[in-house]
């Protein structure tokens, strides 16, 4: 069985923007959607209504929200200390894998990127129990992956002046703690040449957005893909990312 999985930032809750936001998840036919900014569950079960999805959940100013095209018998958001965002667990029927949606803290700054790391580390200690099994990581990390460059010129101005104030130049950390656990970068594995730049959607200069599998699992994932939709800028500031997956 291959699934369709597909991450998205619908921003700020998404709300008034439900019809574009709607046609570029029709047109992915994902299996699972995890949403991140989803702060408004009103918007989800609308988007799940004019989706064709079976099932979703989603909590008031709660970033993560989900939503299945498959029956789920499991779901539940996991707050680790020191975490900004709980990050969320969604098991489809039949135990065929395990999904965690993970939206860390923003900003392109020294010290957020401390604080990434802490919350990918409590994240990756709170799930060792499911290391075994195959499970994927999901979701805006807010971080660049290593060898990555952030292009300063292009950050507004009032965040441009928040990397030079973390002395110019940002260790990006949190990728390769994901990596050093064990994990390969889906979309990096299978276009190790491609860009691959996720926001914003007028202007893509930056890959944000990714998926994570055990490097034992690395083989289930057929491909994994930006998703250029005509609604993308209407719809939300980043493209999502779409993945097919053995199960």
């Amino acid at each position: 069985m291959t699934l369709r999985l597909l991450t998205y930032n619908i921003r700020h809750g998404g709300a008034g923007r439900e019809e574009p936001l709607a046609e570029v998840v029709r047109a992915c036919t994902p299996d699972i959607v995890i949403f991140q900014e989803a702060t408004k569950p009103a918007v989800v079960e609308h988007l799940a209504s004019r989706t064709g999805m079976v099932t979703c959940g989603s909590r008031a100013r709660e970033s993560l929200a989900f939503m299945s095209r498959l029956p789920v018998v499991h779901f539940e958001w996991h707050r680790p200390r020191m975490s900004r965002h709980a990050f969320l667990e969604v098991v489809p029927k039949g135990d065929v894998l395990r999904v965690f949606g993970i939206h860390l803290s923003a900003v392109h700054a020294a010290w957020t990127e401390r604080r990434r790391v802490i919350e990918l580390r409590a994240l990756l200690k709170s799930i060792e129990r499911h290391q075994a099994g195959f499970h994927v990581l999901a979701g805006d990390f807010n971080t660049l992956a290593p060898g990555e460059l952030l292009d300063i010129r292009k950050l507004p101005h009032r965040l441009r002046a928040l990397v030079w104030l973390s002395g110019g130049r940002i260790r990006w950390r949190t990728i390769q703690v994901i990596l050093d656990a064990g994990y390969v970068d889906v979309f990096r594995g299978l276009h190790p040449e491609e860009p691959g730049l996720t926001f914003p959607t007028w202007d893509p200069h930056v890959r944000l957005d990714y998926f994570f599998v055990p490097a034992h699992g690395i083989a289930r994932a057929h491909s994994c893909r930006i998703v250029d939709h005509p609604q993308a800028k209407a719809a939300s500031d980043h493209h999502p990312l779409l993945a097919e997956l053995d199960v």
